[in-house]
C-alpha cells in the first residue's frame, strides 16, 4: 500500500467552543469541523504545549517542549535555541522520507499586520518544497473594513482607529477590535490560502505529499463577512458566568498576565455579548474554510489515501476569570480541538493528550523513520482504540518554570515561585475551586508533580 498523504491543518486561537467539543454554553455553527470529527478520532481532552502562538507551534513542529527548548514567547527565535539547533521539523522529516512538502498560511508563528519581534515570522524557506504566498512572508495581507483608516509604519506594523468604542476610556490595544465586513469570503486572506491548498488537493501527485494549511481565524481582530455574524443574533449570545473574587484568591504568579483592565473595559461598555458574537462569527468563518478544504480533498484523487490532522495552537478566554485571549495555565487557555482522520479509524478519545504527540503519531501512521529526542507520545493506540490508556498526562508551560499537568481528571499547576493550584474536573469543570491546600490532595499533587519537566531552559 502506498504511503499515506497528510493534510495538516492549523488554526490560530481556536478554543473548545466548536460544537463537537461543547465548550460554549450556547450553539456554535461548525458543521464542517463536526463532520471531520465524525470521520476520524476526536481527541476531546487535548491541550497545547504553551498558551501562546510561537512556543506552541514550535513545540508541535519540532516535538520538543518549551521547557526543553527555552522558547516561551512570540519574540523567541526557535532556531537560536541550543536544544533546537539540530532539530528536524515535521516537514523536513517528511521530505527526508520521500514526500513532497507544501505549506501555506500560518504554520509557524507569523502575523500579517505586526512585523516587529512580537509578530516576526518564524518560518524557514528551507523546510518546504513550495509555500503560499511566500515562505518568507507566509500570510496573505489582511482585509480591513472600508470605514477604518489602516496605516502601515516603516517596520510594517498596521494600526487603525478601532471600530468598537474607539473613544471610550481605558480602551485596550487597538487590535482588540471586531465587526462585520461587507465582502465575500473570496476576499479574505484565509480564503486565498484555501484556494491554493484546494488546487493541490485536487491534483495528481507522483509522490506522497505532506500538505500544511494554516488558517488565521479566529485570531483577533475579529473582522469576517457579515453572514457569519448573522448566525449569532446578539440576544441569543450566552455570556460566561462571572466568577467575582476568583483572581483575588490566586497567586500573583497566576494573575500577572490576566487582563483585568480589558475585562473591566468590556463591562463598562457593555460589550461582552458583542465580543463573543464576533469570536463565534470568526469560528464559523474558519469552519467554512474547512468545508472547502474537505470538499476539494473528497472531489480529488487523493481522498482515499490522505490522513487529515487538525489542531489549534491554544485556547482562548472570552471573559472567564476576567481574562481575554490566552496566556494562562487554566483550561480555557489550554484545551483545543485535535482531530485525526485516518481511514478506518473513528471515535472519541477522552484521554488527556498533548499537541507534542502529533509528531510521533505521524511517524507511526505514515511509517516514517525514527526521530531522536521527541517528547510526545504516539496517539496510534488511541486511533486504533479511542479508550486505550495513556502513560502520561498533558503538560502545558507558560513562561519559565510555570507548568500545568492535565490528566484525565485533574489539573495541577505549579508556578515558578512554588505556588500551586489543583482542580477536579469531575466536580469542577470550570476550575473555580482550588483544592491544592486540602489535606486530601497531598497524594494527588505528589503523583501529578512527578510529571513536571526536570529541564527548564532559560529563555533563548
Amino acid at each position: 500500500m502506498p504511503s499515506p498523504n497528510v493534510l495538516f491543518i492549523a488554526f490560530d486561537d481556536l478554543n473548545d467552543w466548536v460544537h463537537c467539543l461543547g465548550g460554549y454554553s450556547g450553539e456554535t455553527h461548525t458543521p464542517n469541523l463536526d463532520r471531520l470529527a465524525d470521520r476520524g478520532v476526536l481527541f476531546s481532552n487535548a491541550h497545547c504545549a504553551a498558551p501562546v502562538c510561537n512556543p506552541s507551534r514550535t513545540a508541535v513542529m519540532t516535538g520538543i517542549r518549551p521547557s526543553t527548548s527555552g522558547v516561551y514567547g512570540n519574540g523567541h527565535n526557535w532556531r537560536q535555541s541550543p536544544a533546537l539547533a539540530n532539530a528536524v521539523t515535521i516537514p523536513e522529516h517528511f521530505r527526508n522520507n520521500g514526500y513532497e512538502v507544501f505549506g501555506g498560511g500560518k504554520i509557524f508563528h507569523a502575523l500579517s499586520w505586526i512585523k516587529d519581534s512580537y509578530g516576526a515570522q518564524q518560518n524557514h524557506p528551507s523546510l518546504w518544497d513550495d509555500y503560499f504566498p511566500d515562505a518568507n512572508d507566509p500570510m496573505p495581507a489582511s482585509h480591513w473594513p472600508e470605514d477604518i483608516h489602516a496605516e502601515v509604519n516603516e517596520i510594517g506594523n498596521t494600526t487603525w482607529t478601532p471600530r468598537v468604542a474607539p473613544d471610550s476610556e481605558n480602551r485596550p490595544s487597538f487590535f482588540f477590535d471586531w465587526g462585520p465586513l461587507e465582502i465575500d469570503d473570496e476576499e479574505m486572506a484565509d480564503s486565498k490560502v484555501v484556494d491554493w491548498a484546494s488546487g493541490l488537493l485536487m491534483a495528481e501527485h507522483e509522490r506522497p505529499f505532506f500538505h500544511g494549511t494554516g488558517l488565521y481565524r479566529p485570531h483577533i481582530p475579529w473582522f469576517v463577512p457579515r453572514e457569519y455574524f448573522d448566525l449569532y443574533p446578539i440576544e441569543e449570545i450566552q455570556v460566561p458566568d462571572e466568577r467575582t473574587g476568583f483572581l483575588d484568591r490566586c497567586s500573583p504568579a497566576a494573575v500577572r498576565h490576566v487582563r483585568r483592565s480589558w475585562h473591566q473595559w468590556i463591562l463598562d461598555n457593555d460589550l461582552w455579548a458583542s465580543a463573543i458574537q464576533a469570536y463565534l462569527a470568526s469560528i464559523s468563518f474558519a469552519d467554512a474554510m474547512i468545508g472547502r478544504l474537505l470538499e476539494a480533498l473528497d472531489r480529488g484523487p487523493n481522498a482515499e489515501n490522505t490522513v487529515v490532522v487538525l489542531w489549534a495552537d491554544h485556547g482562548m478566554h472570552l471573559g472567564e476569570k476576567e481574562q481575554w485571549e490566552k496566556f494562562t495555565l487554566w483550561e480555557e487557555s489550554t484545551r483545543i480541538p485535535l482531530m485525526i482522520a485516518s481511514p478506518g479509524q473513528r471515535g472519541k478519545c477522552e484521554r488527556a493528550v498533548s499537541l507534542v504527540d502529533i509528531y510521533p503519531t505521524l511517524i507511526d501512521v505514515c511509517g516514517l523513520s525514527h526521530v531522536n529526542g521527541l517528547e510526545g507520545e504516539s496517539l496510534l493506540p488511541q486511533l486504533q482504540d479511542p479508550s486505550a490508556q495513556r502513560s502520561c498526562p498533558a503538560i502545558t508551560t507558560w513562561g519559565h518554570n510555570n507548568h500545568a499537568v492535565r490528566s484525565d481528571r485533574w489539573r495541577y499547576i505549579r508556578y515558578h515561585n512554588g505556588d500551586e493550584e489543583l482542580y477536579d474536573h469531575e466536580s469542577d469543570a470550570t476550575e473555580v475551586r482550588d483544592l491544592s491546600n486540602e489535606s486530601s490532595a497531598r497524594a494527588i499533587k505528589e503523583e501529578l508533580s512527578s510529571w513536571l519537566p526536570e529541564v527548564n531552559l532559560e529563555p533563548v
